[in-house]
């Protein structure tokens, strides 16, 4: 008996804790929202940008708007931490999901700010606004 508890003896391993910013943590949160959405996953990825996380230490905070949000984005969680964890290099990240009723999606889009990420994913669109000599104010 003593012996085989002797294999039992697990050795430590030591995870990266390297400190990160906000600012680190957004970037690739919005990486891996992209990174769905470009999968197709796109659900997802707009639980993941209907508004800013906030960073607390290494505890990251989300406000989604009901319950079945916050059981939609708990079904990614574990992918979202191993990205966050492996690229921020840092294991003792935790994401907390708040349920706020009351949360309006924070991400008001104008008209410029459309046609930017138009832009973006396609830049033809500038060749065909000034073709047609459309402009944004309507």
């Amino acid at each position: 008996m003593e012996e085989s508890s002797k294999g039992i003896i697990k050795e430590v391993l030591h995870l990266p804790t390297e400190s990160f910013t906000e600012t680190e943590m957004l970037l690739y949160w919005n990486k891996y929202a992209q990174r769905l959405g470009d999968k197709g996953y796109k659900i997802m990825e707009s639980l993941l940008l209907i508004n800013d996380p906030k960073l607390n230490g290494t505890a990251i905070s989300i406000e989604l708007p009901n319950e079945g949000s916050k059981l939609d984005f708990e079904k990614e969680l574990n992918g979202l931490l191993g990205y966050l964890k492996g690229h921020l290099h840092n294991h003792d990240i935790t994401i907390e999901v708040i349920v706020n009723e009351s949360v309006e999606n924070k991400r008001s889009f104008n008209d410029q700010d459309r046609y930017n990420r138009f832009l973006e994913i396609n830049p033809n669109i500038e060749l065909l606004r000034t073709t047609f000599g459309l402009d944004l104010d309507a």
